[in-house]
């Protein structure tokens, strides 16, 4: 009877040492996840902004040729890509390559505008929307159709 009383103490430790390993581990383990989602949510991060920055030089590069807008696009796509292959990335979407390059087109100070805002005449509008004290009125919808 003695040696079992003896040996609670020894039981109570290994069990209370197993219950810290299995905790640490669990710890760990979701630290060890969360540091890898991390890390691959910034290689995204990173490879879109390298797209971003390809295609605005593609975009930019073909502002000046003398061929369509379809044209420009298409060969803009095979610029990003076959950059991308360069070096050595292969797992990129096309559509996310076609929506890089669209934004690029879009936001490029080289592209021309192809609405007016300098003449309200040009929008349909009857009167101009400033009032003489300088700020802006409001345009109703009913008013422009």
């Amino acid at each position: 009877m003695n040696e079992i009383i003896n040996a609670i103490p020894e039981y109570v430790i290994t069990a209370v040492v197993s219950t810290a390993i299995f905790y640490l581990m669990n710890a760990g383990k979701n630290l060890l996840h969360s540091k890898v989602q991390h890390a691959k949510t910034t290689q995204s991060k990173e490879l879109w902004g390298f797209i971003e920055q390809v295609a605005n030089t593609a975009v930019n590069s073909l502002v000046s040729k003398n061929l369509t807008g379809d044209a420009k696009f298409a060969q803009a796509t095979e610029i990003v890509q076959s950059t991308l292959e360069k070096q050595g990335i292969k797992n990129v979407d096309l559509k996310a390559i076609e929506a890089a390059i669209q934004s690029a087109y879009e936001k490029s100070p080289l592209t021309p505008s192809t609405i007016s805002v300098t003449n309200p005449d040009s929008l349909g509008q009857k009167e101009s929307n400033s009032v003489p004290d300088g700020k802006a009125k409001a345009i109703d919808p009913k008013e422009v159709a």
